[in-house]
């Protein structure tokens, strides 16, 4: 009898580890949903909202003494109709007048590929972006996500010029250029690299060189060409990232290529973080932003 009642107790004991248990597994679990619900809530109505302007000096010998304090805006993967909208359009816009940039480059993805924009959506971009202002002028490069058929669409609206595969010199209280070379989208659209360096050199040496392409990772396979610069998107610096661990996920075209700066054999590489979100309508420790840069010689 004794013996019996010991097995009893022995497994109701044991019964009541167990549900404790299950108990604390059931509290860890509902406490880890619970942070995870938050972080999504977070990173899609916080982390995609406000705008960072990140801001760099380039000093290079090469660079024109007329051009010392010359001001580029960069901006890239505007993705509209994601993320950014009508209201987010003009905080860009007037952000960017309020620094009165000389020129302007945007370095593509304009559009979503799964975004298809109405005709009011459309002509409010297109708005957005006319009302950018430049002392000397704006330019713009497709994205991989360009092949949206509203992409033509605007541009016929706006007053960028369109430099996928092109060049042009820009002169800036002097008589010496700069040189700005734009790259097409190479996923979707395709570069054609001999066609977008043909422009006049200078007969003692290459002009201080700017290169604008969408996907970073192609600078690899055009080492042999002359640039000091470039300016690049894509990446969105990996869209969601993690203390300690960084970037999780970043497309093809910035698989090498990704965080904000790098030091190339010969030039110095720069990828805006962006501004809209692709895949999934998520940010986190990465802000939407653009870039503001100054140019300085030694």
């Amino acid at each position: 009898m004794y013996l019996n009642m010991i097995k009893l107790y022995m497994v109701i004991l044991m019964e009541k580890k167990k549900e404790k248990k299950q108990n604390i597994f059931i509290k860890i679990f509902t406490i880890l949903l619970l942070i995870g619900f938050a972080l999504l809530l977070y990173s899609h109505f916080i982390g995609t909202k406000g705008l960072i302007i990140r801001e760099y000096a380039i000093v290079n010998n090469k660079i024109p003494e007329s051009f010392n304090g010359f001001k580029i805006i960069h901006f890239t993967d505007l993705h509209y109709g994601t993320t950014i909208n009508k209201k987010e359009m003009t905080n860009l816009v007037n952000k960017i007048n309020e620094l009165k940039p000389d020129i302007v480059v945007f370095t593509g993805d304009l559009l979503d590929k799964h975004v298809f924009l109405n005709d009011k959506q459309i002509e409010d971009l297109a708005n957005g972006l006319n009302s950018i202002e430049a002392n000397i002028d704006k330019y713009i490069i497709s994205g991989n996500h360009d092949i949206n058929k509203g992409y033509e669409k605007v541009l016929e609206k706006i007053d960028f010029k369109n430099l996928d595969n092109k060049n042009e010199l820009i002169y800036y209280k002097g008589n010496i250029p700069i040189a700005l070379i734009g790259l097409a989208d190479y996923l979707e659209f395709g570069i054609k690299v001999d066609e977008a360096f043909n422009y006049e050199k200078n007969e003692e040496d290459d002009f201080y060189t700017i290169l604008l392409t969408h996907e970073p990772d192609v600078v690899d396979e055009i080492k042999d060409y002359n640039y000091n610069l470039v300016l690049s998107g894509h990446s969105h610096n990996g869209q969601v990232r993690l203390p300690f661990i960084g970037k999780i996920y970043t497309p093809i075209g910035s698989k090498k290529y990704y965080d904000e700066k790098y030091e190339l054999t010969n030039a110095t590489m720069y990828i805006s973080g962006g501004l809209g979100t692709s895949a999934a309508p998520f940010r986190f420790l990465v802000k939407p932003s653009f870039n503001f840069y100054r140019l300085y010689t030694n």
